[in-house]
């Protein structure tokens, strides 16, 4: 069995699952993935595995750059790279005829600097900063070099040799996906982009976002303790859990993306899962509502009979096996979720770079955006992400954005 298999196909890397919502995605095969994928970074985290982690920056605007396969030449662009008609930029006029502001500014620094690191094939990784992005600020009484690209600020003390280096580029990156194909069409993502064969260039501070060294966040043997309990938790109940119900949320992704959707309802919140059953109960009124409202917009009897036909077919999965079983599912993200966050406070132990929050009242110290999980052997990768963190961050009015004015 692969330790790390990609359970959900990926448009080229432009969008990864939780590790918890593999339960609902990935049915059988994603409990055991999910379970694979803690006990494997709980492993890493001991010292006991050579896999690999990949911290997530909260850079703007992803950016790909490498090599055209078509005509050799030298390009960047945005996700538009693997349309049908891939769009690439190849000359500052590319980028005005087809962007404007601050992307522009950014995609022409990205065209002007990179090639000076010789990529050989393509990269994708986040744009940190063009120089004039870059400030010096007091914080918690000590002096930093900032960049604040999207949501997260970043921090590094003044004069420290990385503070230097960031002074002096031009613009900053961070890689983390390489891809190799004769096509863009056909390009195959590898998830860890090593970029110690680039060149080096005072222009471009580029990093790549793997975390290679785990020795400096150990879990401690209660940590150790604590994992081992939930992972224990996790498979008694996934043996109690009929494989049907999960093979029939699997074979509905619509069903699916709902549960998701709503799950989604009570993060934004502030709060993840707690009472399982009411949970359960909750999404079904929610499914109700959000057909009734369709139902209510329709003038036609005609036309409500086609929508109440629609969410009786939709309802029809919750019998009361079903129901009994989803409380279970919504119970293994639960404990999924527990052990998650262990694993992702001794991750954030692994930080360089300091990282903020702004707000109207000042700065406060927040996590990384995430982590991915690699394994080396499958290629595969899990999403590991305080979502509660992650969504006050991204949703909270009182948090301020790169681009935003105080």
């Amino acid at each position: 069995m692969q330790k790390f298999r990609h359970f959900i196909a990926e448009q080229k890397n432009t969008h990864m699952t939780h590790i918890e919502d593999s339960v609902i995605y990935g049915g059988v095969d994603g409990v055991r993935q999910a379970i694979n994928g803690l006990r494997e970074l709980r492993n890493m985290l001991q010292g006991q595995h050579k896999g690999s982690v990949s911290a997530k920056w909260d850079g703007a605007p992803a950016v790909f750059a490498g090599i055209d396969p078509r005509d050799g030449q030298f390009f960047v662009a945005k996700k538009g790279i693997f349309n049908k008609d891939p769009k690439v930029y190849k000359t500052a006029a590319d980028v005005e005829a087809d962007t404007s502001g601050d992307l522009a500014d950014k995609l022409k620094d990205a065209l002007e600097y990179l090639p000076s690191l010789g990529i050989k094939n393509v990269l994708q990784g986040d744009f940190l900063y063009s120089n004039s992005d870059l400030e010096t600020k007091e914080i918690d009484g000590e002096k930093y070099v900032t960049f604040h690209p999207n949501t997260i600020v970043y921090a590094v003390p003044v004069n420290t040799p990385m503070a230097n280096e960031i002074l002096k580029s031009k613009i900053g990156i961070v890689w983390h996906t390489s891809y190799s194909g004769s096509t863009f069409e056909t390009m195959k993502a590898t998830f860890g982009a090593d970029v110690s064969g680039l060149n080096q260039s005072l222009d471009v501070w580029s990093q790549d976002a793997m975390i290679t060294d785990l020795s400096n966040a150990t879990l401690s043997v209660r940590e150790t303790k604590d994992i081992n309990q939930k992972l224990s938790q996790i498979g008694v109940l996934f043996n109690k859990v009929s494989a049907d119900t999960l093979r029939d949320i699997e074979a509905n992704q619509s069903l699916a993306q709902t549960i998701e959707t709503f799950s989604n309802t009570k993060v934004r919140k502030g709060s993840y899962i707690t009472n399982t059953e009411k949970h359960t109960n909750d999404l079904i009124k929610y499914i109700n509502d959000k057909f009734q409202k369709e139902i209510d917009k329709r003038k036609t009897e005609k036309g409500k009979n086609v929508q109440i036909a629609k969410r009786n077919d939709f309802l029809a999965f919750f019998s009361e096996d079903n129901k009994k079983n989803l409380k279970m599912i919504f119970d293994l993200q639960k404990l999924i979720v527990e052990a998650k966050l262990i694993l992702l406070k001794k991750l954030n132990e692994l930080n360089n770079i300091n990282t903020f929050i702004k707000t109207n009242k000042g700065y406060k110290v927040t996590g990384q955006e995430g982590y991915v999980a690699i394994d080396q052997l499958s290629g595969g990768a899990l999403k590991i992400v305080d979502r509660l963190e992650f969504s006050y961050n991204n949703f909270s009015p009182d948090v301020l954005k790169g681009w935003q004015k105080v």
